[in-house]
């Protein structure tokens, strides 16, 4: 079944081709670094790290990632003015740029997302943007007013078609507001000019600083070429951020991306992520309790394209989730490496024909538009079939379900790492837990169970679960 995946631009699920097999360009929105990152950016991040995984690990493409980052903006201006307390704001808006540059690289990979392959940031590319804004003027689609340079949308033919939605329809409700320099409410601006003490750029047209959307509408084809294959991002950017920037492309004569992916909103207790609100909970405040790996579950335990509502209750259920992967994967790693005789032996076991149905399923969902709540179900049912078939009855029956579990741990693997989990079952020790180990194992084999099981509740206090299992015990880490 080839990869299929839902345009945005179409409204259709259709099947992905890249324009220059095996090459895949890919442009992804980043983030504006004037705060920490919230879950909300991680879902998204997630998502098209899954994406960019499949491409390469199953489909066999070689994806060029581009993500920007937005290191000047109107956010970014105004919380460094609040910080900057009458000092000099440019240097507030550098510094804060690049403090919370730093604290996203970080929480990033933590999440363990693949590193794009160029990450550029917007006041690197001022220069490609002034030339874009130029060849936007020369096309008669764009005007200099009192402010700085709009785009106009009415020049535009089609505007609305990523949002679907008609100009009429767009334009009901909107206004000028006094002082903005631009002829219609929906007209958007390219450049801004000065304002005193913030950050500026030479111009044509003044001293000033580019619009959020051309950034990305420069960098994406400098970087990528004037027609790429997939451009991302979450549900609300579709409007108005990457329908100015399809507009603005299109009115530089350029075809741009071929397939707009979207990923669903998160929200928090069935509410808008907002500070006002004391709901804003950053990637930080939830890699301190869990594993990065629960999040990412989390999160693929739902449709990209599906709303999303996080609760810690919700993210509890999806730690002990994977701590029923993590528990098979012990067990399962104790028979040790995949022999080369396991899958002729495990094609005699009667449950084979169900396992490798399993595999086909697992492409099978993953290939439709990247359902990875059914691939997640897959492994599952892995989980379940492997811990029943270690709890074989017979002799001659172990070694044919062994062998079955072999095979199965290592396409678990393989799936796993498809989806971006990393699946660490090996936990260092702390000397304490390996004494107070050694000593319930004592108290074990000289049948005193109850101060076994003291000690084995005094692990648990510290955050070990001990497990017994035939011939060996095994410790990990509560998750």
């Amino acid at each position: 079944m080839p990869l299929k995946l839902t345009n945005t631009l179409t409204g259709k699920k259709e099947e992905f081709q890249p324009l220059n097999p095996p090459r895949v360009t890919m442009y992804v929105c980043g983030v504006t670094v004037y705060d920490h990152c919230h879950i909300g950016h991680a879902r998204g991040a997630v998502v098209f790290d899954v994406l960019r995984r499949y491409l390469e690990g199953r489909c066999g493409f070689q994806v060029k990632h581009v993500r920007n980052i937005t290191d000047v903006d109107d956010k970014l201006i105004d919380r460094a003015r609040d910080e900057a307390s009458g000092s000099d704001l440019k240097r507030a808006v550098q510094e804060l740029a690049q403090r919370h540059e730093r604290s996203f690289q970080e929480d990033f990979r933590r999440l363990g997302l693949l590193a794009p392959t160029h990450e550029p940031r917007a006041t690197e590319f001022i220069d490609k943007m002034v030339r874009f804004i130029e060849t936007l003027l020369a096309r008669g689609i764009a005007y200099e007013g009192a402010d700085g340079v709009h785009f106009s949308v009415r020049k535009l033919e089609g505007y609305g078609k990523l949002s679907h939605q008609s100009l009429d329809a767009l334009l009901e409700g909107v206004r000028v507001d006094p002082g903005e320099g631009k002829k219609e409410p929906l007209d958007f601006a390219l450049w801004k000019k000065a304002k005193p003490d913030e950050p500026s750029w030479p111009s044509p047209w003044g001293e000033g600083r580019p619009g959020w959307h051309i950034e990305c509408s420069a960098m994406s084809t400098e970087l990528l070429g004037d027609t790429f294959d997939i451009h991302g991002g979450g549900i609300d950017l579709i409007f108005p951020h990457h329908e100015n920037e399809l507009a603005q492309a299109a009115g530089a004569g350029k075809k741009f991306a071929r397939l707009w992916l979207h990923n669903g909103l998160l929200t928090v207790n069935g509410q808008k992520m907002s500070k006002s609100l004391g709901n804003f909970v950053t990637i930080d405040q939830v890699l301190q309790k869990h594993l990065a790996d629960v999040l990412r579950l989390f999160f693929l335990s739902a449709h990209y394209r599906s709303p999303l509502d996080f609760t810690w209750d919700r993210l509890d259920v999806a730690a002990r989730s994977y701590e029923g992967f993590t528990i098979f994967l012990r067990h399962a790693s104790a028979l040790g490496p995949l022999r080369s005789e396991d899958i002729n032996m495990a094609k005699n076991s009667p449950n084979w024909k169900s396992v490798q149905k399993l595999f086909d399923d697992f492409y099978e969902s993953m290939d439709n538009d990247l359902n990875t709540p059914e691939a997640i179900a897959v492994l599952h049912s892995f989980d379940l079939y492997g811990n029943m078939s270690l709890r074989a009855a017979t002799v001659k029956e172990r070694e044919t379900r062994h062998a079955c579990v072999r095979v199965v741990r290592d396409k678990f693997l393989e799936f796993s790492n498809l989806l971006g989990f990393s699946m660490e079952i090996e936990d260092a020790v702390p000397l304490e837990v390996d004494k107070l180990v050694e000593e319930r194992e004592k108290f074990r084999q000289g049948g005193q169970y109850s101060m076994a099981d003291f000690i084995r509740k005094q692990l648990l206090d510290l955050g070990w679960v001990v497990e017994d299992t035939s011939g060996k015990t095994i410790v990990r880490k509560r998750v």
